[in-house]
């Protein structure tokens, strides 16, 4: 266990995040990628992208407003321009943008119409900015943007081409603060997850759950939980990736995946439970699950490659699909960082044939599904991996080694009710006796 868990705050007499050498050094990996590349100049909307680059944010509703965006010349520092008054708070409190923050607003996803001219408004920015620094000849790195402000730079005569590769690439190697980051994300999900498990009973809504663990995530310090998906009882298999307002019964399966962001940083965590007990295919489907998840943790060590993990992995048609692309998530690796899904994913849809070498500083989501022999119920988990120098170390500790059973408290006149058990037990030799005594005495049988 080499990586620390810090506390969430910041204090004088202790070594912990180094904010300052945060921002410096994805600064920089974008720098360096920039350089090696043909594009004179990346345009970013992408606000993981953005933060990346910049070190702000102005909270999880602007995450999908695509409104924000940042020009990163070559040779040169970036420039924000933001939704309206942030732009002078940071100008205030960003000392490290300074006056390359300023106000600017695109299109917020087509709700300003086309005759209002945003669109031209953000490609004359851009272009201006270029041309002052001779770039406006050079290709123009873009990661995500609207059509309208796609069609507006071309008209102003600059060359788009596709900039999230090198964006993706300077992000897939983690530095130490972010890793801090992402650690310390996960052991907050830890402790949602000892008090989800404490709580869970039968007449226990998914949706409660989802409200449980939103709560103890934000006491805790979580800037945005992104989601919480609930799934119970038969809406386990196929996964609908969804929560809904299904009441938890006795005998259920049921598993989460808690996504949030501490400082950026994000979690995927899946854990799978039973209500109450659990029956034997459950069981056996939570083992087979575990065992594909550990077969390919066991892979993540540097030099190894995304194909070799994949390759541990079931195909598609030994677990009820016609193809990779139909069960596409289920048995699958994926960066973490900024964003959810970053570099390297690992799935047998690409990574067989596209393979990618496991490196030091990446870290990485692996989840794994199995279907009961039951047909309805089905196991899922998911670990989070740091890979290191010379292997690996996992940053999610909620213990997942076996299927727990959360509130087990069903006590006969025998004694506690075991937890392995099935919700309709075969009938016991006195009552298969009975029926044949019965049969024999009343001689009552199926006519016709």
């Amino acid at each position: 266990m080499a990586l620390k868990t810090h506390g969430t705050m910041a204090v004088d007499w202790e070594q912990r995040i180094d904010f300052d050498r945060l921002r410096r050094e994805r600064l920089t990996r974008v720098k360096e990628g920039l350089a090696k590349s043909e594009m004179g100049a990346l345009l970013c909307f992408d606000m993981n992208n953005v933060r990346y680059i910049t070190s702000t944010t102005i909270g999880s509703w602007a995450q999908d407003k695509v409104s924000r965006f940042t020009l990163l010349p070559q040779n040169d520092e970036p420039i924000l321009w933001d939704f309206g008054s942030a732009a002078r708070h940071h100008q205030l409190y960003c000392p490290w943008l300074g006056e390359r923050s300023r106000a600017g607003i695109s299109l917020l996803r087509g709700a300003m119409s086309p005759e209002m001219g945003r669109a031209e408004d953000v490609a004359r920015k851009i272009r201006v900015e270029l041309e002052m620094r001779g770039l406006h000849k050079e290709p123009l790195g873009v990661d995500i943007a609207e059509p309208p402000v796609l069609f507006a730079l071309q008209r102003e005569g600059i060359t788009v081409v596709d900039g999230q590769q090198v964006l993706s690439d300077a992000r897939v190697i983690k530095t130490q603060d972010e890793i801090s980051l992402l650690n310390t994300s996960a052991m907050m999900v830890d402790a949602a997850y000892h008090d989800l498990y404490m709580a869970m009973k039968p007449g226990m809504r998914e949706s409660e759950a989802v409200g449980l663990v939103s709560k103890v995530l934000y006491d805790l310090g979580s800037e945005y939980v992104e989601a919480v998906n609930a799934i119970s009882g038969e809406r386990c298999n196929p996964h609908p990736h969804v929560f809904s307002d299904r009441v938890l019964r006795p005998g259920d399966p049921v598993y989460y995946d808690i996504l949030h962001s501490f400082m950026g940083y994000r979690t995927c965590y899946y854990r799978c439970f039973t209500i109450g007990y659990a029956s034997h295919a459950m069981i056996d489907a939570y083992k087979r699950c575990r065992e594909y998840l550990d077969a390919a943790i066991e892979l993540v060590r540097p030099g190894r490659t995304t194909g070799e993990i994949a390759s541990v992995w079931p195909k598609a048609q030994e677990f009820g699909f016609p193809n990779e692309e139909a069960c596409f998530a289920l048995q699958y690796g994926h960066g973490i960082g900024l964003a959810i899904w970053e570099k390297p994913v690992i799935s047998r849809l690409v990574s067989l044939d596209h393979p990618h070498e496991i490196k030091p500083g990446m870290v990485f989501a692996l989840e794994t599904f199995w279907p009961s022999t039951d047909g309805w119920s089905a196991a899922r988990i998911e670990e989070e991996i740091v890979v290191t120098p010379t292997g690996h170390e996992v940053i999610t500790r909620f213990p997942a080694e076996q299927l727990l059973v959360a509130g087990a408290h069903y006590v006969s006149v025998n004694g506690p009710l075991p937890t392995t058990r099935e919700s309709e037990p075969p009938p016991s030799r006195h009552v298969v006796e009975m029926i044949e005594a019965s049969a024999k005495t009343e001689k009552v049988g199926v006519s016709g």
